[in-house]
């Protein structure tokens, strides 16, 4: 388990912990400024059909999630900073070659490469949080879904501009976005190695068997990947429903919504901690699942009234703000420390929930638009039923740690504090 020191400082005071949060925002922009065009890029300069592009840009999704595992299994064997720079590497290469190359085979191998980037560095980069983060590892979780947040509001900002100015430039912010984090870590690898360095050494080679017979994982993950499955409806199906009730005026509708999502999303981590500290992990999560299940019966108002969709979006955020956060903190408390990569990693096959999520709710919103909403209420507490086993909120995981004979030590209490410092918005940037 993390070693803990007897007195945590909060995260924006550690250096380290800054680079990190930094790092996932400049990735979160540099993904958000490209993704979200990548279907008008396929779209604009081929021939392809809309299955086909979806099936490309979402491979990237697929690799990521199916891949984790082996990402996870490398940054416990060679080391989290060098598998961080593999991985920007990669990214950097794939953004600069996409930027230039106008073969569509090429272009397509180029994306799916996006997806090994991914898949080198999520599972590092949480690895790295996670060993530092001491007592503030829900706090740090929580920073690092609000970057998430920031890289989806102004990410897609950037990335529209430039695509009006020319296609390929939408690539350009992300090469050197990469570029520049690749040369920061690498300036700071002496401080990040001994951050690897203090997780211990231990059979990195059966981390990722350890991992997969450990239930408590098992559960966190199915836990996500219901989860995620839900989640995906709102940025894909959700908006097909408001078309077909809307009809064109649909776009500038769901455009308003993202919009508040997102701004909400960041606003709502102050009261999701300050909920934290005052109810069990158990009830937050019902609470969370309640709230998505409020806002699949609201959004479905929309043909009473267009003001339920917007008070929808606020139960929607509730849910998200109090859910998304929360297998990665869980993951940092059960897994012990040498085997953190391979633990990360194989939870990313819980990102397969977006993958599904689109296929399954448009088959069900072509069915009946009632049972569509309905079944997304009831499905979303699949991820409170596995979420409510109290081991899981214990500190402590099944499995003892491969570095040493002794037991995993209790995490800390989070550092209460570091939400309502004021110098919070700063260190954002």
């Amino acid at each position: 388990m993390t070693q803990n020191p007897a007195t945590p400082s909060p995260w924006h005071r550690d250096p380290v912990l800054r680079l990190l949060a930094a790092g996932s925002l400049l990735n979160g922009l540099a993904f958000f400024a490209t993704l979200p065009f990548l279907t008008l890029y396929l779209s604009d300069i081929s021939s392809l059909s809309a299955a086909t592009i979806g099936f490309v840009v979402g491979s990237v999704a697929l690799i990521e999630a199916l891949g984790g595992t082996l990402g996870g299994v490398l940054t416990d064997r060679i080391g989290g900073v060098r598998v961080i720079q593999a991985g920007m590497l990669v990214n950097s290469v794939a953004y600069a070659a996409l930027a230039v190359v106008r073969e569509l085979p090429v272009i397509i191998a180029l994306v799916c490469l996006l997806g090994v980037g991914r898949l080198l560095t999520e599972p590092a980069m949480k690895k790295l949080m996670s060993l530092r983060a001491s007592g503030s590892g829900a706090v740090v979780f929580r920073i690092r879904y609000i970057t998430l947040c920031i890289g989806a509001t102004v990410g897609p900002l950037a990335g529209a501009a430039l695509y009006h100015i020319a296609y390929w430039m939408i690539f350009v912010t992300p090469a050197v976005i990469f570029t520049a984090c690749l040369l920061l870590v690498t300036a700071r690898a002496r401080q990040l190695r001994a951050v690897d360095a203090s997780g211990g050494t231990g059979d990195h080679g059966s981390g990722w068997r350890a991992a997969l017979s450990d239930t408590l994982l098992l559960r966190v993950v199915g836990a996500g990947f219901v989860l995620f499955l839900v989640f995906s409806q709102f940025e894909s199906i959700v908006p097909l429903y408001m078309k077909s009730v809307q009809g064109s005026s649909a776009v500038t509708y769901f455009s308003t919504l993202l919009a508040c999502n997102a701004v909400l999303g960041i606003a709502m981590q102050w009261p999701a901690e300050w909920l934290s500290r005052r109810m069990s992990q158990q009830r937050l999560a019902l609470l969370g699942c309640a709230a998505f299940a409020v806002s699949a019966v609201l959004f479905r108002g929309l043909e009473v009234n267009v003001l339920l969709l917007y008070l929808g979006v606020v139960f929607w955020t509730i849910g998200e703000a109090v859910l998304y956060p929360m297998p990665d903190t869980i993951i940092h408390t059960i897994t012990p420390d040498s085997r953190k990569g391979a633990y990360f990693g194989i939870a990313e096959t819980r990102y397969l929930g977006f993958f599904a999520g689109p296929a399954a709710g448009g088959a069900l919103l072509g069915t009946s638009a009632s049972l569509y909403f309905a079944l997304m209420a009831v499905t979303i507490f699949g991820t409170w039923i596995l979420l409510r086993e109290p081991r899981l909120h214990a500190g402590g995981a099944e499995a003892p740690d491969a570095s040493g004979p002794a037991g995993p030590e209790p995490s800390q209490p989070p550092d209460t504090a570091v939400l309502s410092q004021a110098s919070l918005p700063a260190e954002r940037t």
